[in-house]
């Protein structure tokens, strides 16, 4: 796993050896998130929120790429130490770690954002539920994406605020907008 541009770019993170709940997002995917948000948000401007944090790499890389306002929430003991660890060792000071259950962080946040990341376990029975409550919660502000990483097996194409969706192999990236 690495971190692929800004201040940070190139540098390797190595995340512990038994991770059962987490899935880090393939560096070849998230290349190409990154090239997406890249070319249609300003990175530095943006109020960001990682939702099942695992590794932490998602905020890694828009910390590193100048995003000055990071929440990742991650529930697991281990990997929220690991992302406060590797965070400090970064110097990336912009990331607040949250350990909380994603459900329970959405339903009491009164914080909006104007990005926000989910990558849940693939197995998680209730993904589908993840785009109507950041919708119904208004956790974005205007013009906020919501990014959702799922399988093909999940399909958001009617989902009200979908806009698009971006193919990595079992990686699939579909992105709602607040208008």
């Amino acid at each position: 796993m690495r971190i692929i541009s800004g201040i940070h770019g190139g540098r390797r993170i190595s995340p512990p050896a038994n991770m059962p709940h987490t899935r880090p997002t393939t560096d070849i995917a998230k290349e190409g998130l990154f090239n997406i948000l890249q070319n249609n948000l300003d990175i530095e401007k943006l109020k960001t929120l990682d939702l099942f944090g695992g590794t932490g790499c998602i905020s890694y890389e828009l910390a590193s790429r100048g995003a000055t306002n990071c929440t990742i929430v991650e529930k697991d003991p281990k990997m929220y130490d690991f992302i406060k660890s590797t965070a400090a060792s970064l110097n990336f000071t912009q990331i607040k770690v949250v350990k909380s259950d994603v459900f329970k962080f959405i339903e009491t946040t009164a914080d909006k954002y104007d990005f926000i990341f989910a990558g849940p376990p693939y197995a998680l029975t209730t993904i589908d539920d993840l785009p109507k409550l950041v919708f119904e919660r208004k956790l974005l502000n205007k013009s906020g994406w919501f990014v959702l990483e799922h399988t093909p097996r999940n399909d958001y194409k009617k989902t009200p605020h979908y806009k698009t969706e971006r193919n990595y192999g079992t990686t699939i990236f579909s992105i709602f907008i607040q208008e």
